[in-house]
């Protein structure tokens, strides 16, 4: 049985959504609450709760079907400090925060997502685009290694000494000039 193709809109967030959208990226990310430490939990939470997506530079998109926010990402611009704790300021852009709610999963909703900030960043002239994961995110490093993202170890970072690692990955912009229609 064929599955019923869906219609997909990506578009810039409205400012009158961000709060439905990090209620979205809060249950997105639960199912990885049991695990890792209550103390990374904490942080994570934290780290998704924050404003930093309202930053002007920052394009914060939606995935909307049905009229429903199905799913989110925000594209930090280059030269941004994607994360408070770190010092080092990009050279390219970052795909942060990916969310898909869960009765949106197996739509293809995530991939049209990164696809949309790789086309995005293509537009700009970018070289390449970044990304980071938690080690404990499989089905997340699937996806970007699906699309041709490649690792990128020595940016890796354990940013609180409990094992997990934030695992870096980068796409070359210029040797993927594959276009990224939405299937499903």
């Amino acid at each position: 049985m064929q599955k019923e193709a869906i219609q997909l809109l990506i578009r810039k967030a409205h400012s009158s959504e961000y709060e439905t959208i990090r209620n979205q990226r809060l249950a997105s990310y639960g199912q990885y609450e049991n695990l890792i430490s209550p103390e990374h939990w904490r942080v994570l939470t934290g780290t998704l709760s924050k404003e930093s997506d309202k930053h002007p530079d920052v394009s914060l998109f939606v995935a909307v079907i049905d009229g429903q926010i199905a799913g989110s990402v925000a594209l930090f611009p280059p030269k941004a400090k994607a994360y408070e704790w770190d010092t080092e300021v990009l050279e390219y852009p970052e795909i942060r925060m990916l969310a898909v709610d869960s009765g949106f999963r197996g739509n293809g909703v995530g991939k049209a997502l990164v696809h949309h900030c790789i086309e995005v960043s293509k537009e700009l002239g970018e070289k390449r685009i970044g990304l980071h994961t938690g080690n404990f995110m499989e089905s997340a490093m699937k996806l970007y290694e699906s699309i041709g993202f490649e690792r990128v170890p020595t940016l890796d970072f354990e940013p609180l000494d409990d094992g997990i690692i934030v695992l870096a990955y980068q796409l070359d912009l210029q040797a993927n000039k594959q276009e990224a229609p939405f299937t499903s």
